[in-house]
């Protein structure tokens, strides 16, 4: 049995929210109590669906994780990181995986979440020109929340990416944002560096921007 006396009141705000269609609970001093000490031990954040709604840790826990599909492959050395699976391709996947009244919404943040892609210049020296590969820039999306609350759905967006330096070997960060200015990034050497941090990321998930402190991410 628990010796907290506030366990059996968490309990039920925990439950309630979970049980409401839109994360609600009671505007009393004990409710309201209860739903401050949820919101900073990080067991509950704003929802970011609902105005004024909440979502807990817990119903997050089973939230599918969206990255590229074949990322396995290239920690296993199978494949190129050039040969991930398309940041169109993961956003489809994730959009279609909420219910439907939240499809639009998360649609019109595709180009925020994916980026633009760039434009080369057209060669105009003699000869064939030489192959241009473009930086990698992998996103991904895991449930959370940050200062601010996530895409729809209840979700952090991110990307694995590599920056190039002329003369210098490329480095790697990792970054997470919610979908305001707040943001976590973690920078590498290397690229199986970047994909250990990426792993533990993604295995720590649902979690508050504020937690990847501990894995060494900078919160700005």
């Amino acid at each position: 049995m628990s010796h907290d006396p506030h366990a059996q009141i968490d309990q039920t705000v925990l439950d309630k929210i979970e049980l409401s269609p839109v994360g609600a609970v009671p505007h009393t001093p004990t409710y309201q109590d209860s739903l401050r000490r949820l919101h900073a031990t990080h067991q509950v954040y704003a929802s970011a669906d609902y105005k004024d709604g909440h979502v807990t840790v817990r119903s997050l826990a089973k939230a599918p994780l969206f990255h590229a599909n074949n990322l396995a492959s290239l920690i296993a050395g199978k494949i190129e990181v050039s040969a991930l699976e398309t940041n169109n391709s993961i956003f489809s996947r994730y959009v279609q995986s909420l219910p439907a009244a939240l499809r639009d919404k998360a649609e019109a943040l595709r180009a925020k979440v994916i980026g633009r892609a760039i434009l080369h210049r057209k060669n105009n020296s003699p000869g064939e020109a030489p192959a241009i590969l473009d930086p990698v820039h992998s996103v991904f999306m895991v449930p959370g929340a940050g200062p601010h609350p996530g895409l729809p759905g209840n979700y952090l967006y991110g990307a694995l990416d590599e920056i190039r330096d002329p003369g210098a070997p490329s480095t790697w960060t990792v970054q997470i944002h919610d979908n305001d200015d707040a943001t976590s990034a973690l920078e590498a050497t290397a690229l199986p560096e970047a994909l250990a941090a990426f792993q533990e990321v993604i295995s720590s998930a649902p979690f508050h921007l504020s937690e990847l402190a501990a894995l060494g991410f900078a919160v700005k």
